[in-house]
């Protein structure tokens, strides 16, 4: 073997190390790679990017263009809203999701058919009750399978076409694949449907539901109010009532570097006073509009120094901590709104556990 055959040959290797490590994106990394073959000699520099220029790789750009303007246009959400209801019966939806993925991906880039399949089919998962992993493996299969109907349905298609045309009389046609294509894309949609989907791990048919895959956990956010708020003058009962109605929690005030517990209900609001609020994302910007608050900064303020957030976050100020119910107890029996922790006792209730 020539040095420049054992050098290709230990790039590659470490190529495939990195792609299975993943520490860089594989992109970065395969560009790397062309670079430096390129500086060792391995590769001409006048050829180190004529491969940016093949036919197959304008081809793969410009399906990729097409995909993304009929996403943009609403036509997958079009089809997925009407074409793919809920449906009980694991093998018929799952077929119906195969399928759909295959014809869309004969036409465009597997990969984006996939992407704007993928809402649709946990939607549908979690109406029926069943765990995502159960239709988005077959999802995938699906769209893989489509691609081979069509020329432009996979780069590899199209790269063979391409070489033909090289090398032959003329390249594949558009639908030359169709044939062969949709006969094996038939036979494994069904396959998929009947069997294929039986094989998917126990663990993974049982994993979270799609609510919880997308579930984000509530943060914690200093809100401030600025002067002409609508919340100025009000206190602090009522807004806290109006944060329960988008389940948010008012954890306390900050007023000029001091810590004002939530449980004092009846303090009015003055100009920038600092809310400590815990609430989930999607209620964020609602809150925001409504009470006519701004996001405060970290910035350091006070007197003496210390960052706000780390006056009421310390372990001094908040403290997180389990309780058990015990036999007896004057809260058996009564719902978690009806009990006057925060009023009474500043305690914030955000979980209950039962076996």
């Amino acid at each position: 073997m020539t040095w420049e055959q054992i050098f290709v040959l230990g790039l590659l290797v470490a190529l495939f190390l990195l792609f299975l490590r993943g520490p860089w994106r594989y992109d970065v990394v395969a560009f790397a790679a062309l670079l430096v073959a390129t500086v060792v000699g391995v590769v001409p520099w006048e050829r180190a990017f004529l491969g940016f220029g093949h036919p197959a790789v304008v081809t793969v750009a410009a399906v990729l263009i097409i995909s993304r303007g009929l996403r943009n246009a609403g036509a997958v959400d079009l089809i997925a809203r009407h074409m793919l209801p809920p449906i009980q019966s694991a093998n018929r939806q799952i077929g119906l999701f195969a399928g759909v993925a295959a014809g869309l991906s004969a036409l465009m880039n597997n990969v984006g058919a996939l992407a704007m399949l993928m809402p649709a089919a946990l939607q549908s998962a979690a109406r029926v009750g069943r765990a995502p992993g159960t239709i988005l493996m077959p999802l995938s299969f699906g769209s893989i399978l489509g691609g081979m109907i069509t020329l432009i349905g996979t780069p590899p298609n199209i790269i063979v076409a391409t070489y033909r045309g090289e090398s032959a009389d003329s390249p594949f046609g558009m639908f030359d694949f169709t044939p062969v294509g949709i006969g094996v894309a038939l036979a494994g949609i069904l396959f998929i449907a009947l069997v294929g989907w039986r094989l998917i791990p126990a663990q993974r048919q049982k994993a979270a539901s799609p609510k919880d895959l997308f579930d984000i956990e509530n943060y914690l956010i200093e809100l401030r109010v600025p002067r002409g708020s609508k919340s100025l003058g009000e206190p602090l009962g009522k807004i806290d009532h109006l944060l329960g109605k988008r389940d948010a929690v008012l954890l306390g005030l900050i007023r000029r570097g001091n810590r004002i517990p939530a449980s004092r209900q009846r303090e009015p609001l003055r100009t920038n006073d600092v809310l400590i609020v815990e609430i989930g994302s999607d209620e964020l910007e609602g809150v925001i509009a409504d009470l006519q608050l701004k996001p405060a900064s970290t910035a350091k303020g006070g007197k003496d120094g210390k960052d706000r957030k780390g006056r009421l976050l310390g372990e001094s100020d908040i403290v997180w901590h389990e309780a058990v119910v015990p036999v007896g107890s004057a809260m058996i029996g009564r719902t978690p709104g009806a009990l006057p922790l925060l009023r009474r006792y500043g305690v914030s209730l955000l979980a209950v556990s039962r076996q």
